[in-house]
C-alpha cells in the first residue's frame, strides 16, 4: 500500500513539472512574437498613403447641364519698313475670328461631356512686300496683290474634367480633350483687274486635341474659361481647284505634336442651368 501511494506521488510530481515547463514555454513563446511585432513596428518604416482631397473640391455637380460660348478674334496689321531689315515697302493686314458654342452635360461630379460647333474666318491681304538680299546674293523678290479668304466649319465631342482649387468652388483648372472634325474651303487671288487669277481649295481635317485652361466663377451660376490649346493627333486633307473647278493638286498630311499654341486660346462664358450648389 505504502509502494502503490508513494508511486502514485511520483507520477503525480512528474505530470505537475511537465505542465510547469509547457506553460513556461508557450509564455516565452508569446512574449517572442510580442517583442518581434514591436521590433518591427519601431524599426521597419510604413507606408501611408497621403490623400490630399483634391477630388473633394467640387466644381461641377452631377447632373448640370451647361450652355456655353468661345471665341477668339485677332488681327496683325504691319506697316512700318523697320520691322525687318530685308523685308521693305510691306503691305499686311490679316484678321481672324472664331466662334464656339457648345452644350455640356455632367455625367458625375467634376466630370463632363459635350458636343461642340465651330466657325472660323480669315482673311489676309497682302498689298505688296519687297525683299532684297543686298548686293552680295544678288537677289531680290516683290509680291503684290495677294489675298486669302477661308471659311471652315468644325464638330467636336469633348470630355472636360474640371479640379476645384478652393473648397467654395469658384476656381477650377480645365482639363479637355477633343475629337474635332473640320471642313471648309479657302480662296486664294493674285493680281488685279483682268489678270487677277483664283485658286480655291476644299479643306478637311481631323483632330484629337487637348485644351487646358482655367475657370472662375464670376456669379454663381456663370464662369469664364480660358483654354489653350496645347497640340495632339492630327490629320489634313487639301484639294485645290482652279478657276473652271478642275483639280489640280492635293495634299495630305499627318503628324503628332505638342505645343503651347498662342493662336489657339479661346475665351468662354458658361451658364449653369440647374442650381445644384445650394
Amino acid at each position: 500500500m505504502k509502494r502503490m501511494f508513494l508511486l502514485l506521488a511520483v507520477v503525480f510530481s512528474v505530470a505537475t513539472a511537465t505542465a510547469q515547463q509547457e506553460v513556461s514555454t508557450s509564455e516565452a513563446t508569446a512574449t517572442s512574437v510580442v517583442v518581434d511585432e514591436v521590433a518591427k513596428s519601431r524599426f521597419l518604416p510604413t507606408t501611408r498613403r497621403v490623400d490630399r482631397n483634391i477630388d473633394r473640391n467640387k466644381f461641377v455637380y452631377k447632373n448640370e447641364v451647361m450652355l456655353g460660348i468661345a471665341a477668339s478674334y485677332g488681327t496683325l496689321d504691319v506697316s512700318d519698313s523697320d520691322l525687318m531689315l530685308l523685308v521693305d515697302n510691306i503691305n499686311l493686314g490679316v484678321r481672324r475670328a472664331s466662334v464656339m458654342p457648345f452644350i455640356a452635360y455632367a455625367y458625375r461630379d467634376n466630370q463632363t461631356v459635350g458636343l461642340r460647333f465651330g466657325y472660323d474666318f480669315i482673311k489676309g491681304d497682302l498689298g505688296n512686300v519687297a525683299l532684297n538680299l543686298g548686293s552680295v546674293a544678288d537677289m531680290s523678290l516683290s509680291l503684290a496683290d495677294i489675298g486669302l479668304r477661308s471659311d471652315n466649319y468644325s464638330w467636336s465631342a469633348f470630355h472636360r474634367n474640371y479640379i476645384g482649387l478652393d473648397r467654395r468652388g469658384i476656381v477650377g483648372v480645365i482639363l479637355e480633350a477633343e475629337l474635332l472634325v473640320k471642313t471648309g474651303t479657302s480662296s486664294l487671288y493674285t493680281g488685279v483687274g483682268d489678270s487677277r487669277t483664283n485658286t480655291v481649295s476644299k479643306n478637311f481635317a481631323a483632330k484629337l486635341n487637348l485644351n487646358p485652361g482655367l475657370a472662375v466663377y464670376v456669379f454663381p451660376e456663370v464662369c469664364v474659361t480660358v483654354t489653350v490649346g496645347i497640340g495632339g493627333l492630327k490629320y489634313n486633307n487639301v484639294r485645290q481647284y482652279d478657276a473652271l473647278g478642275v483639280e489640280t493638286g492635293r495634299r495630305d498630311h499627318s503628324a503628332l505634336n505638342f505645343k503651347f499654341n498662342l493662336a489657339d486660346i479661346q475665351i468662354g462664358i458658361v451658364a449653369h442651368l440647374w442650381n445644384k450648389k445650394k
